[in-house]
């Protein structure tokens, strides 16, 4: 059994190492062989390094480390070695323009002594020129350039005050002059290929600028699965590890499957219904032999949850999310679009497309889902202690075995330790969006606000053999919570299933600022057959 590059992002490393690699070089041979100067935007610990030390050791020359690979089977690649410049965003800090100015010069000069290169200038723009030039003199063959996380002293600013803010868009103006190089007219003939990553596309970052210097890989349906793993890879090349997890837990390998699909697939980034798995994950989730939130748990969207409590943004809303297609196009650092920014971070993904024009956002998966909402559920609460949080935990549990009792009990806890000096206006909108996120942050898989041909379902709480609907009411009754399910119809799409229907109707109290009472009313279930 090979072993899995959990964490590891060089492509050598992997090669030289026995680890697996899901082959993508049929589609790196395409970009290389259809173009020259690209852009692609991913969420974080998507493959984007991974990607980009391939297409480092490619250029080199490095034949021994393709062996096996589709290139070398198939392609009629020129082995003969590219100059490369590789400039890791990762690597350089950026806490002020002049340390970004200072770190990368150091890398620039790292490069330069390498080849035995000179610079004359102490500008970084004029090295970056000078040492394209330098190294396109020296070996008579055009330079590739490799930008990794392009962005990162960006977007590491936003959403930590107006200094850092200012820190961000200090680091975009450098990095301005700083790309510019590359659209030069006497650097031209020195470039054989541009590749940029990144999270975001700064639309005041001069390399983009002109869209037609620069394709733009993020939503083209050609390179959708370039990076992530499809159904296919999966199967093929995990199969081992698959049977390993099955195994353990006792499941049928479509079992297993069924679970990795549920918490780690969905990732959808073209008009064209092509899914990925996030490769991060699913390498933690087989090596470990355990389903848990790896990715989510890497990185806190601290300036995301800043930015939706900024905007006052109907966190319900989220699923279901509908958008034009203009809304993922370029963006500037102080006028950021929380749509575009949740797609581009991987918190949502593309759900459906309508016309080539309108867009459905949704959670991926059921990871992304829990772990953010839990984020968002306690960032509402603000300084509150997450003392409470085994409430929560509880809840999705206590409705799977419909102990309803214990259920409220924790429901009325929670809302109890809210401090009555925050979030002052408590209305039906208030209760619904907490009751949502604290639903969400237990793992429960809910749906708010669903649409029928009679109205809107507050919340749908699923499981595999009963379905809950409920309803929010505030300074009401219960009872009047109730009869708007029946009387709306909102249980009829599932009364044709096996699965039990609960309806339960809830009332909020301004003046406790707490639950007031609930009632539940159970459907008889149609019987299996029947």
């Amino acid at each position: 059994m090979k072993k899995l590059p959990v964490g590891i992002y060089s492509f050598e490393v992997i090669r030289k190492n026995g680890y697996v690699y899901v082959d993508k070089t049929e589609q790196i041979y395409r970009l290389v062989d259809q173009g020259m100067f690209y852009f692609l935007s991913r969420p974080r610990r998507f493959g984007k390094t991974l990607l980009v030390t391939t297409l480092m050791n490619l250029f080199a020359g490095r034949k021994e480390l393709f062996e096996g690979l589709w290139i070398t089977e198939h392609g009629d690649w020129d082995w003969q070695p590219h100059p490369v410049v590789l400039l890791d965003f990762n690597g350089i800090p950026g806490q002020t323009p002049e340390v970004l100015r200072e770190e990368l010069s150091a890398r620039l000069k790292q490069i330069a002594v390498e080849h035995e290169i000179l610079f004359e200038s102490n500008a970084v723009e004029r090295q970056f020129q000078e040492l394209i030039l330098g190294m396109y003199r020296q070996t008579g063959r055009p330079v590739v350039i490799l930008i990794d996380e392009y962005d990162k002293r960006i977007i590491e600013h936003i959403g930590k005050g107006e200094t850092a803010l200012e820190i961000g868009k200090a680091n975009r103006d450098l990095l301005k002059v700083f790309f510019g190089v590359l659209k030069d007219a006497s650097i031209g003939p020195a470039l054989r290929f541009v590749f940029l990553t990144g999270v975001s596309k700064f639309s005041r970052v001069s390399i983009f600028s002109e869209l037609n210097n620069l394709s733009d890989l993020t939503m083209n349906e050609d390179y959708a699965d370039m990076l992530g793993y499809t159904q296919a890879e999966l199967e093929h090349y995990f199969q081992d590890n698959i049977k390993q997890l099955a195994t353990k837990f006792d499941l049928t390998q479509e079992q297993v499957m069924a679970k990795l699909k549920r918490h780690y697939d969905g990732y959808r980034f073209s008009e064209k219904d092509i899914k990925v798995y996030n490769p991060f994950s699913i390498l933690c989730a087989l090596q470990n032999k355990a389903f848990k939130n790896y990715w989510f748990e890497t990185g806190t969207p601290t300036f995301l949850v800043n930015l939706l409590k900024g905007t006052g943004y109907n966190l319900p809303e989220i699923e279901q999310l509908e958008i034009s297609q203009s809304s993922f196009s370029t963006f500037e650092i102080d006028d950021l679009i929380p749509e575009a920014i949740l797609f581009q971070t991987g918190y949502l993904t593309i759900e459906s497309v309508e016309d080539g024009y309108f867009y459905t956002l949704n959670y991926p998966n059921q990871e992304v889902k829990t772990g953010f909402n839990e984020s968002l559920f306690f960032a509402w609460r603000e300084n509150e202690s997450r003392a409470i949080s085994s409430h929560v935990l509880r809840l999705n549990r206590y409705l799977a075995k419909e102990k309803l009792k214990p259920f409220f009990e924790s429901m009325t806890a929670i809302f109890a330790a809210i401090p009555y000096d925050i979030q002052t206006k408590r209305d039906e909108a208030y209760y619904h969006t907490m009751f949502y996120l604290m639903m969400t942050a237990s793992g429960g898989e809910a749906q708010s606000s669903l649409l029928t041909c009679r109205g809107r379902i507050d919340l749908v709480i699923s499981f595999k053999d009963k379905v809950y609907i409920f309803e929010f009411k505030c300074n009401q009754a219960a009872q009047v919570a109730l009869d708007q399910i029946e009387d709306n119809g909102y249980a009829d799409r599932y009364k044709a299933s096996d699965r039990s229907v609960i309806l339960i109707g809830v009332n909020f109290s301004p003046e406790s600022r707490n639950l007031d009472e609930w009632k539940v009313k159970r459907l008889l279930v149609r019987p299996k057959g029947g």
